[in-house]
C-alpha cells in the first residue's frame, strides 16, 4: 500500500510504500478524519500524528466521507455531491464510490500531519515551499498576518509578479472576498431601507383596502336598508283599505 503523506505547515509531500502486512494491520478498520499515531508506520514518524484524508482503491475510486463501508457501493448522486457533475439540470446518476473505513483493497491512502514530531522527516519537514497564492478572503488574511479590525486588509493582499508572453512583467493579486468596506455598509443599509420601505408601504396599502371595504359594505348596508325600507312602506300602502 502506498501512504500519501501531506503537511501543509510546510507545503510539502511524500510517498512510502508499505509492505509490511503487520503495519498495515494497524490501519486497517480505520476510518476517513480520524488520526493515527505516526510510530505505526514506522519510527522515523515517531511523534507524529496523522489525519486520514481519504484514497483511493485498486481500480481507483475515491473513498466518501460517509459511506460506512469498507467496500465499494453504488450511490444514487444529483448536483452538489462528491464525486459527481451533472450535465443537465436535474440530472441523477449512480456512482460508484468506495467507502470511508480502510480496508486491504486501498492502494493509496493519503495522510495529513497534524502535528510535528521532534526529528525532521526528510522530504517532508526538512525543507519549506513558499505558498504560491495567498488567502483569499478577508478574515483569512487578518487570521494570517494576525490583523485588527483597525488594519486595512488590502495592504496585506499577497501579489505576485510574472512574465507574460510579450515580456512584460505584471502583478497579480487575487480579488479580497467578504471584504467590509464602506460602499457594502451603504448599500446593506440600502436594501434595509428598501426592505423597510417596503413593509411599511404594504401596511398603508393594506390599511387603505381595508377603509375602501368597510366604506363599500356600508354603503351597500345602506342600500339594503333604504331598499327595504321602500319595501315595507309599500306593502303598507297596500294593506291600506281604499276610502272613497
Amino acid at each position: 500500500m502506498k501512504i500519501n503523506i501531506a503537511a501543509p505547515s510546510t507545503g510539502l509531500q511524500k510517498v512510502i510504500e508499505i509492505d509490511d502486512e503487520k503495519r498495515l494491520q494497524n490501519l486497517y478498520e480505520r476510518r476517513m478524519a480520524q488520526e493515527i499515531d505516526g510510530a505505526t508506520l514506522g519510527e522515523e514518524f515517531a511523534g507524529y500524528i496523522f489525519r486520514i484524508s481519504g484514497g483511493n482503491d485498486k481500480q481507483g475510486f475515491p473513498m466518501r466521507q460517509g459511506v460506512l463501508t469498507n467496500t465499494r457501493v453504488r450511490l444514487l448522486c444529483k448536483k452538489g455531491h462528491k464525486t459527481y457533475r451533472p450535465r443537465r439540470a436535474g440530472e441523477r446518476k449512480r456512482k460508484s464510490v468506495r467507502g470511508c473505513i480502510v480496508g486491504a483493497d486501498i492502494s493509496v491512502l493519503n495522510l495529513v500531519v497534524t502535528k510535528i514530531g521532534d526529528e525532521t522527516v526528510a522530504g517532508l519537514t526538512d525543507d519549506q515551499i513558499p505558498r504560491r497564492l495567498g488567502p483569499k478572503r478577508a478574515n483569512n488574511i487578518r487570521k494570517l498576518f494576525n490583523l485588527g479590525k483597525e488594519d486595512d486588509v488590502r495592504d496585506f493582499v499577497i501579489a505576485r509578479t510574472f512574465t507574460n508572453k510579450k515580456g512584460v512583467e505584471n502583478r497579480k493579486s487575487p480579488k479580497i472576498q467578504r471584504l467590509v468596506t464602506p460602499l457594502t455598509l451603504q448599500r446593506k443599509r440600502a436594501r434595509k431601507a428598501a426592505k423597510m420601505n417596503s413593509v411599511m408601504r404594504n401596511k398603508e396599502e393594506a390599511a387603505g383596502y381595508k377603509k375602501i371595504v368597510a366604506q363599500r359594505l356600508a354603503e351597500q348596508k345602506d342600500a339594503r336598508r333604504s331598499l327595504i325600507s321602500k319595501r315595507r312602506s309599500t306593502r303598507k300602502s297596500q294593506k291600506l283599505p281604499a276610502t272613497n
